[in-house]
C-alpha cells in the first residue's frame, strides 16, 4: 500500500520528535551533578549528637504557667504543686533532644548549634562509623546559635573543609547532611535560596536560605557546596507544621569561623561595640537627607561615653563604610562592628548635611548586658502635618521620666487622614527636630512649620518612649491626599 505524502510527513516528524526526545534525557541527566562521590566523601564528617537534661518536677510545674502570669496568681497553682509533687510524675525524668554537627578539627572538635546543646547534662555524638564518645561544651555563644563540642579518641577523625559562604550566591547548588528525626545520614539536595536573611533571631541575623528538605534533628548540621566545602550551618525553618515547607536557614560559615576562634581559645565570644542606635533609611529618609538613594545605616543617637561620641558621630549621619566594608543595608553595620577585634582603630565613612566625612572610631567590647540595636521605629509633625503640640511642662518631663532640662514639644493630637496619621505618629511622641533644626520649645516649633510648604518632605527626630528616633514624612501636593509611609509601620 502506498502511503500519501501528508501521511508520510506526520509519521517523519513522529520519529523525529520521537528521536528528538530520546537524546535530550541522557543530554539533560548528564548535565545534573553526580553526587554520589560526594556523598561518600562527606558522610564521616557529620556526626549524630544526642543530648539529655534532668527536669526537676517544679520545673514541669512552672511549665504550665501560662505566659506573663505569675507563680501563685493562679487558683490552680496550688493544685498544680501538689500534683507534681506528690502524685505519680513527682520524680524528676530526663528529656532528650536530637541534633547533628560536623568535625571541624581532628582533635574531636565538632561544630554544631547552640540550641542543641544548651542546658545539656550529657552530650553523646555518634560518628559515621557508628562509634559513639560522650562530648564536653568548649564553648557556647547564643547570640551567634553556634557552639563548639569536642570528643577524645584514638586516631585522627576525618574533617570538613570550610569554605567561603560570600562566594555562595543565589542558584548555587548546595547539599545538606544531618540527622532529621533521627534518621541518621540523611543526604538532601537543594540550592540557595536567598541571602542575608533576617528571620528575627537577634541583631546578628543574615542567615542563608536553603529549598533543601531540613527538617527537625538537623540543627547544627553542615550544608555543603559541591565542592564539599561547608558554606553554612542549618540552624532553623519555617513551617506551619513542623517539617520541611522548603525554606530552611543556615548561619553562613564566615561568620562562625571567627566565632569558633574564639570559643577554642576562650569558651565565648567578644564583640565589638561603638555605641550607636541605627535604623533603616527608607526612600523617604534618603530624598529628605540627600542620599540619592538608600544606602547605609542612619544614627537615630549616640549612646554618652561611647566610643562613637568619643569619634565625634552625631545623630544625623549615615554609616556607608565601617574598616573597609561597605554598609548597603542598616542591618549590615552591627555583624560588621561586632566582628571587628576589640580596641582596633578604624575608619568610618559618613554622610553629613549631604558632606562625606572620615572619622577614626577604637572599637571597645561590647558587654552582655549591653546589646547593640538596630532600631526601626517612628517619628512626628505639625500644621500641614496635622498634629497639635503643646509645651513640655515640667509635670510632663516627670511623667515621661525626662531630665528636667530637656527641650522639645509634646504631640497631644494627631489630625486624622493627615500626612503625621499616615506616617505614623502619635499622641505622646516628643518632637526634638524639624529638618535639622533644633525644637526647644512651641515658638520654636511655629517658626519652622510655617515655613513649610505643601509636596515638602520633612525630615524630624523623635523621642517615643525613651527612644530617638527619626523620621521621613511626604507633606501632600495641593490637592492630593496623603500616602502612608511604609517606615512608619512597626
Amino acid at each position: 500500500m502506498i502511503m500519501s505524502q501528508s501521511v508520510q510527513r506526520v509519521l517523519f516528524w513522529v520519529c523525529a520528535v520521537v528521536l528528538l526526545v530520546g537524546f535530550s534525557l541522557p543530554i539533560e541527566a548528564a548535565n545534573l551533578p553526580d553526587l554520589v562521590p560526594l556523598v561518600k566523601k562527606l558522610q564521616p564528617v557529620v556526626v549524630n549528637i544526642s543530648s539529655s537534661q534532668t527536669v526537676k518536677p517544679m520545673a514541669r510545674h512552672e511549665k504550665l504557667v501560662p505566659h506573663g502570669q505569675q507563680q501563685g496568681d493562679s487558683p490552680l497553682d496550688e493544685f498544680f504543686r501538689r500534683f507534681f509533687e506528690q502524685g505519680p510524675n513527682s520524680q524528676q525524668f530526663q528529656t532528650r533532644s536530637l541534633g547533628s554537627g560536623v568535625i571541624i578539627d581532628e582533635a574531636g572538635f565538632i561544630l554544631t548549634n547552640h540550641h542543641v546543646v544548651a542546658e545539656a547534662d550529657e552530650i553523646q555524638v555518634r560518628l559515621a562509623d557508628e562509634r559513639e564518645f560522650p562530648a564536653t561544651v568548649v564553648g557556647r555563644d547564643a547570640k551567634s546559635d553556634l557552639a563548639l563540642i569536642q570528643i577524645k579518641t584514638e586516631g585522627k577523625l576525618p574533617v570538613a573543609t570550610l569554605g567561603d559562604s560570600d562566594n555562595a550566591e543565589a542558584g548555587t547548588w548546595v547539599v545538606a547532611i544531618g540527622n532529621p528525626f533521627g534518621l541518621e545520614a540523611s543526604v538532601t539536595v537543594g540550592i540557595i535560596s536567598a541571602r542575608g536573611r533576617s528571620i528575627g533571631n537577634g541583631p546578628y541575623d543574615n542567615f542563608l536560605q536553603t529549598d533543601a528538605a531540613i527538617n527537625p534533628g538537623n540543627s547544627g548540621g553542615p550544608l555543603f557546596n559541591l565542592q564539599g566545602e561547608v558554606i553554612g550551618i542549618n540552624t532553623a525553618i519555617f513551617s506551619r507544621s513542623g517539617g520541611n515547607m522548603g525554606i530552611g536557614f543556615a548561619i553562613p560559615v564566615n561568620m562562625a569561623k571567627s566565632i569558633v576562634t574564639q570559643l577554642r581559645n576562650s569558651g565565648k565570644v567578644t564583640r565589638g561595640w561603638m555605641g550607636v542606635r541605627i535604623q533603616t533609611i527608607t526612600k523617604e529618609l534618603a530624598d529628605a537627607l540627600g542620599l540619592g538613594a538608600q544606602r547605609g545605616a542612619l544614627v537615630a543617637s549616640v549612646e554618652p561615653k561611647s566610643p562613637a561620641e568619643a569619634a565625634g558621630v552625631l545623630a544625623g549621619d549615615v554609616i556607608v563604610k565601617f574598616d573597609g566594608h561597605d554598609v548597603g543595608r542598616m542591618k549590615e553595620l552591627p555583624a560588621i562592628v561586632a566582628e571587628t577585634p576589640v580596641n582596633k582603630k578604624v575608619v568610618m565613612e559618613v554622610i553629613r548635611n549631604g558632606a562625606v566625612k572620615n572619622l577614626d572610631v577604637v572599637v571597645k567590647m561590647l558587654e552582655e548586658d549591653n546589646d547593640t540595636k538596630a532600631a526601626v521605629t517612628k517619628g512626628n509633625d505639625n500644621n500641614l502635618l496635622g498634629v497639635t503640640v503643646q509645651a513640655l511642662t515640667a509635670e510632663w518631663k516627670d511623667r515621661l521620666g525626662l531630665r528636667a532640662d530637656a527641650d522639645g514639644v509634646l504631640v497631644s493630637a494627631v489630625a486624622n487622614g493627615s500626612a503625621a496619621e499616615q506616617a505614623g505618629v502619635q499622641s505622646g511622641d516628643l518632637i526634638l527636630e524639624i529638618n535639622r533644626k533644633p525644637v526647644k520649645n512651641l515658638s520654636a516649633f511655629r517658626a519652622v512649620t510655617d515655613k513649610l510648604e505643601p509636596g515638602q518632605t520633612v525630615l524630624l527626630l523623635l523621642q517615643r518612649g525613651g527612644d530617638p528616633l527619626f523620621m521621613a514624612i511626604q507633606i501632600p501636593a495641593k490637592g492630593q491626599k496623603s500616602s502612608r509611609n511604609p517606615a512608619a509601620k512597626p
